[in-house]
């Protein structure tokens, strides 16, 4: 198992852009989610990729948020998808389709929680040709993802999931105390299975790749666990993954970015109680460093 510290992070170093890369050259990302009862969660995962260098960034959602969330978040595009039940319906899949053919990578998930609902969304994506796309599955497109196999085979060697233990169980049809047990096992077992590059979320996080590499990170500390925070390592992993980076480097900059965010704030404002917005300011300087 490999450390994640500053001594991976220098032997996996982020190319900055040139001077002439545009925000197109910098990378396209959408991201798609959201529900009635959970509106301003792409908000907090679409600023994320952008505080670490994404060029652009699509914002899909249920019709009666895009609006709102458009107007508190101007450097984003809002689109307007049908809804049913305050849910993403399926007929918002034949809207999503088009767009693949101008993103670098899609996040999918963020603010989901039916997933019967979210199945049929990662089913119509993914059932389709994009292959420059990289995907991010996170919340309940993980949690979902058990019986999709098949469908997200094509996706072998794109995608990134972004679980925790709960939604691993959920994946794996297990209880939950079966992956906390062994943690390494349950992300190497799924890694192998579809092909992905896995971070599974705890007080210690473990990333596994599909060839049998594993990181281990054991920074952030408790206050890391709190609404919002997976929304934003979503969007950190999807904007480097938009800006090129392979998808192991993405989830192991992503997770030490957050981790290290979440400590900066620990110290200044103490273990517990801060904000998942409040991890946004300090990814730029995190990352320049």
């Amino acid at each position: 198992m490999i450390e994640l510290d500053a001594v991976w992070c220098a032997a996996n170093p982020i190319p900055l852009p040139d001077g002439d890369t545009s925000k197109d050259g910098r990378g396209r990302i959408l991201i798609v989610g959201g529900a009635r009862d959970v509106p301003g969660a792409l908000l907090l995962t679409g600023e994320a990729a952008l505080r670490v260098g994404a060029g652009k960034v699509k914002l899909a959602t249920i019709a009666s948020a895009a609006i709102a969330l458009g107007v508190a978040f101007p450097e984003a595009a809002a689109v307007s998808l049908p809804e049913e039940d305050g849910d993403i319906a399926a007929a918002a899949i034949e809207l999503l389709l088009p767009m693949l053919a101008r993103v670098d990578a899609v996040v999918l998930g963020p603010g989901t929680g039916d997933k019967e609902a979210t199945a049929r969304l990662v089913r119509g994506l993914a059932d389709t040709d994009a292959p420059e796309v990289m995907l991010v599955l996170d919340a309940a497109a993980v949690a979902c993802a058990g019986p999709l196999d098949a469908v997200l085979e094509r996706w072998r060697g794109r995608i990134v999931m972004t679980p925790h233990q709960g939604e691993m169980a959920s994946l794996l049809d297990c209880d939950k105390d079966a992956v906390a047990a062994d943690p390494e096992r349950a992300a190497a077992d799924v890694a192998r299975r579809y092909g992905a590059v896995v971070a599974l979320k705890d007080a210690e996080t473990v990333i596994a790749a599909p060839d049998g590499t594993m990181l281990h990170y054991a920074g952030g500390g408790v206050g890391l666990g709190t609404g919002g925070s997976g929304d934003v390592l979503a969007g950190v992993v999807g904007g480097l993954l938009a800006r090129g980076l392979p998808p192991l480097v993405a989830a192991g900059w992503g997770v030490w970015l957050h981790g290290e965010a979440g400590g900066v704030l620990a110290k200044r404002i103490g273990p517990v109680g801060f904000l998942a917005r409040e991890l946004l300011p300090e990814l730029p300087g995190l990352l320049a460093r």
